[in-house]
């Protein structure tokens, strides 16, 4: 019997990603929880297995193609035989294949795949009139400057995408072949000096999505403060030998990220958020230390996880293992969820203060900026200090001015006195 396995909803709000590499060919024969291909989504690169055994009948997408979810993946000839329910016919037929969710439905589509005259399901549903094309830059530009209606040309390139070819190729009424010729000759000239074109990736467009939403449903509000760590980089430059016996790189983030651990049990707000479905706030007892990480690709963003159970040591060992699968584009989607609160140490590139955009629904994110050297008044005398400035954005709807200070200045007491760090 045969099955089409859809790309599967597999969690975290995603809803599509890209193909980077098949590991199966038509023929092949495969067995239950073989992964069969390696996806970029926006949260992470995963390789995806198949639900049952058997051979590989067709395979749908060529790398570098993005698939929805529900979107049809592979066809696979197993010994089953499955129900599949029609929506559009309110009927229950028995096909050879199903979806992963029982119909065989492609993503924002309310119509179940219809089978073919040979018992298979097709595997492309009807264009509607309504349907908005997919279509690279040039192309649409191209479109707008020949007056082209673009939504009724059928694209060739890939899932559907309408190209530069598409409409060289479509036939312009009240035109010559000689003037729609130089027309386009001339835009692709003034398009190709002027700008040049690069797709979004996948965790492009989830940190444009998540920035947005960050700021259309929280109410920023940014303090800023310094504090002197002469103390801080002393303990530091002290243990650093032990940190290359035990194979660490011991930095100043694992002490603040224990700083900043010790203030949230004190002001609980900065480790909740609000839930306005059921006019609540949810508080959270667990301290999951998000960490952003900047990689080749875009920002990430993996979490420590109860970073109030580990010492300084093993705090600096976890974001070590989360750096490095961050840039080695391993983390998994567990490495990425539940976090409570964020750290982003931008001052390791560049910058002092900043206004650090809050990891919606978290309720803060703490800012690190680049230690400098400047004056500081030390027992009524200027000396030259080692100060590192922090800036602290909370969400103004879950946490008051006031408790915004206490917290950042708790964490500055922390810092200058690191061993107040043990003794609490």
């Amino acid at each position: 019997m045969r099955y089409i396995f859809n790309f599967p909803d597999i969690g975290e709000g995603l809803e599509e990603g890209i193909i980077l590499e098949w590991y199966v060919t038509k023929g092949q024969t495969i067995k239950a929880g073989q992964a069969l291909v390696n996806m970029e989504t926006d949260k992470v690169v995963t390789d995806i297995p198949s639900p049952k055994a058997g051979i590989i009948i067709e395979i749908f997408g060529n790398v570098g193609e993005t698939v929805h979810v529900g979107n049809p993946l592979v066809e696979i000839e197993t010994d089953e035989s499955v129900i599949v329910k029609n929506e559009t016919t309110e009927k229950e037929v028995i096909e050879e294949g199903a979806a992963v969710m029982g119909t065989m439905e492609l993503s924002g589509n309310n119509a179940a795949l219809p089978a073919s005259e040979e018992g298979s399901p097709k595997t492309k549903l009807e264009e509607t009139p309504s349907r908005k094309a997919l279509a690279t830059p040039l192309a649409r530009a191209m479109a707008r400057e020949l007056k082209i209606d673009i939504n009724k040309i059928a694209g060739t390139g890939p899932s559907g995408r309408v190209t530069k070819e598409d409409i060289q190729n479509h036939n312009i009424p009240d035109q010559s072949n000689e003037i729609v010729e130089h027309n386009i000759s001339t835009l692709q000239e003034d398009l190709t000096d002027l700008t040049t074109f690069e797709p979004l990736s996948q965790i492009r467009k989830a940190i444009a999505k998540n920035m947005l939403n960050s700021k259309q449903n929280t109410a920023h509000m940014t303090l800023f403060e310094e504090v002197e760590i002469s103390e801080l980089i002393r303990i530091r430059e002290k243990f650093k030998q032990k940190s290359v016996d035990r194979n660490i790189k011991l930095t100043y983030l694992p002490f603040i990220v224990k700083a900043t651990v010790q203030a949230l049990k004190q002001y609980r707000s900065l480790n909740s958020q609000m839930d306005l479905e059921h006019d609540r706030m949810i508080h959270k007892n667990r301290y999951n230390i998000a960490i952003a990480v900047d990689t080749p690709e875009g920002l990430v963003v993996p979490v420590i996880r109860d970073a109030d159970k580990l010492s300084i040591w093993q705090i600096a060992q976890a974001i070590k293992e989360l750096s490095d699968k961050a840039r080695d584009r391993k983390l998994t989607l567990d490495d990425m969820k539940e976090g409570t609160f964020t750290l982003t140490n931008y001052g390791s590139i560049g910058g002092i203060f900043a206004t650090p955009v809050i990891n919606y629904p978290q309720a803060g994110i703490l800012g690190i900026g680049r230690i400098v050297k400047k004056p500081v008044i030390k027992e009524d005398m200027i000396i030259v200090g080692n100060v590192l400035p922090l800036s602290l954005s909370v969400d103004h709807r879950i946490v008051d001015g006031g408790d915004a200070s206490r917290f950042i200045n708790l964490i500055v007491e922390y810092l200058s006195d690191p061993v107040l760090l043990i003794m609490e």
